[in-house]
């Protein structure tokens, strides 16, 4: 499906994406729009000179608290406390990071930043930031809908840092109310962490679940804190 610039805010069927997942191309990245693509398992993709690209894969991947694989040596990174995790602190700043720090090329473009640094002033997206001796070394950012989060990326730059960082997502959102923690592609870090792929069929099911709940972050930095040891 084609989207005009400033067209309605409608996307079509998930299931009609293609075999990669690309489901439509076009429209914009307003809040509006953003928010309806989440609401229906549906997220932005693109890249230099490109219109958006909207995609839902199938199978998608995400993170469920039972399932969360902490190794001995984590455990003990963990309880070294050799990072401070916090929440909210830096978005944009991670945002910019989990651009900058993909070899491979990066669709987190200036105008993806300003576009999700405008749902983080509304309240719909979120950063987890680790910090080692004052200076940023990892974190991960996502939008909140209900009761589903939907990581979009991460990075690091001291090691262990990226996975400090989804440790402590998975428990504290898990914590907080969250019932569907979202990571879209399945990789080999992300499955020796617990992930596990279930079909777009199953995802969207459980989203529609979860996404009108009411789950308040406000006060998630306290539970930020309980969650890292």
């Amino acid at each position: 499906m084609l989207i005009p610039p400033g067209g309605p805010l409608v996307f079509p069927d998930p299931a009609l994406a293609d075999e990669d997942g690309l489901l439509a191309v076009g429209g914009d990245l307003s809040a509006e729009r953003l928010l309806l693509a989440y609401d229906h398992g549906i997220f932005p993709w693109h890249d230099v000179g490109l219109p958006p690209l909207w995609w839902s894969p199938d199978p998608r991947t995400i993170f469920e608290l039972e399932r969360l694989h902490v190794s001995r040596s984590m455990r003990r990174v963990l309880r070294q406390a050799l990072f401070e995790v916090s929440f909210d602190r830096a978005f944009p700043d991670v945002m910019r990071a989990c651009g900058s720090e993909r070899e491979e090329g990066t669709w987190i473009l200036p105008e993806m930043v300003a576009a999700y640094t405008q749902l983080h002033w509304l309240g719909h997206a979120h950063s987890f930031e680790v910090w080692q001796g004052g200076e940023l070394v990892g974190g991960l950012y996502g939008v909140h809908r209900g009761g589903l989060f939907a990581a979009e990326s991460m990075f690091h730059r001291r090691t262990n840092a990226s996975k400090v960082a989804l440790i402590v997502a998975v428990r504290s959102l898990f914590a907080a109310g969250i019932e569907l923690f979202d990571v879209q592609f399945s990789t080999s870090h992300l499955e020796s962490l617990g992930a596990r792929e279930i079909s777009r069929g199953e995802y969207l099911e459980r989203l529609a679940w979860v996404r009108d709940k009411h789950v308040d972050l406000h006060d998630l930095s306290r539970v930020v804190e309980a969650a890292a040891p």
